[in-house]
């Protein structure tokens, strides 16, 4: 999941190619509906992205109770309004009346805070969950950020890789080598240092198990000389998301597919080519293309059927894009890594989002 901000942006207005009354005010790669005449070109309003819950009074404010997602109404989604995709909200709230917006987009300010505004945490069901112990050591996994946000992460043309977004639930495998110890966790419990304990009812444990994660960790970090070795892995099937893939999350044909690899060598935490390392050994997620990047290419790409399953069962979730070698991003001040969703996954009916 991407990080909560909400900023000032410099808008481009658009035409709304079915509906007299409304436009497309664009944010990045972004496009939200809003109504006709609302904004212009080069004016700043501010945007409040998917997956935010609002207070109360700013939902009542901008004229959208009982519209929004969730059980409380309150969660920001993408719709489609007449035909077009809506990725979150463009405004003006009276709490910011007084406020410079121009000079808030040159120092990127972020009005979460100050409106109410928080990130949308999905729910734990309890085969995801269970009795967690603190594990300071643990290789914790990044938010990435959607390249429609952040369309200048990658330069035109500079090799990039794409792979297959799955529709699952993080795994997260910490190795020690000197400890020979493994701590298993989830995303949510990663991102607070925390690991569950090892009970072969839990979903993370049965991928873990089932797929031999752990000995290939202490393989890899024997063979890098690394202290810690970190392997990502989307763990999926029926009864884990809505997206099965062929798999069954509640039988042994739990799915299992590796998206990155991280190790600590010479003191240095460093992120590694999940298929250099492991093809043959553990399942991989798939590559889709290799190539130069072209946003048009990405964007495509995102879109179609699943290939995990073989058989095209569902609609694909989108894509991961890395560097063909890896490197820093100016643009988020961490990896170059993003994601592309499909707008069709967006906004599917009956939709699961657990963490």
């Amino acid at each position: 999941m991407s990080t909560l901000r909400v900023t000032a942006e410099v808008l481009t207005v658009h035409e709304h190619p079915n509906a007299d009354a409304l436009e497309l005010a664009q944010v990045g790669l972004y496009r939200a509906v809003v109504p006709k005449g609302a904004y212009r070109t080069g004016e700043t309003a501010l945007y409040i992205p998917e997956q935010s819950v609002l207070p109360a009074g700013l939902i009542e404010e901008l004229g959208l109770t009982g519209r929004l997602a969730g059980s409380s109404s309150d969660r920001v989604r993408a719709v489609r309004l007449r035909g077009e995709l809506s990725q979150g909200i463009v405004c003006r709230p009276r709490a910011l009346a007084e406020v410079d917006l121009d000079r808030a987009v040159a120092e990127g300010t972020d009005f979460a805070p100050t409106l109410g505004i928080v990130k949308w945490v999905p729910p734990v069901p309890p085969t995801m969950s269970g009795e967690i112990e603190a594990a300071p050591e643990l290789l914790p996994w990044v938010d990435i950020e959607n390249i429609q946000r952040y369309p200048d992460i990658f330069a035109p043309g500079e090799p990039v890789v794409l792979t297959e977004k799955l529709h699952g639930s993080a795994c997260l495998v910490t190795h020690l080598a000197e400890e020979g110890r493994t701590y298993v966790s989830s995303k949510g419990f990663g991102a607070k240092s925390l690991a569950l304990k090892e009970d072969p009812r839990n979903l993370y444990w049965r991928a873990v198990h089932g797929h031999g994660v752990a000995r290939v960790a202490a393989r890899l970090a024997e063979r890098l000389g690394a202290r810690r070795v970190g392997i990502f892995g989307e763990v999926y099937g029926a009864g884990v998301q809505d997206l099965s893939y062929g798999a069954d999350g509640r039988r042994e044909s739990l799915g299992y597919a590796v998206f990155d690899v991280s190790a600590e060598i010479d003191g240095e935490v460093r992120w590694l080519d999940a298929a250099a390392l492991l093809e043959g050994e553990l399942p991989l997620v798939p590559r889709l293309y290799e190539g130069p990047y072209a946003i048009d290419r990405v964007l495509e790409t995102a879109s179609g059927r699943e290939t995990v399953s073989g058989r095209g069962l569902h609609l694909r979730e989108g894509v991961v894009i890395r560097p063909a070698a890896e490197r820093h991003s100016p643009v988020t001040g961490g990896r170059a890594i993003a994601k592309a969703v499909s707008p069709a996954y967006l906004t599917r009916k009956g939709g699961t989002e657990y963490e």
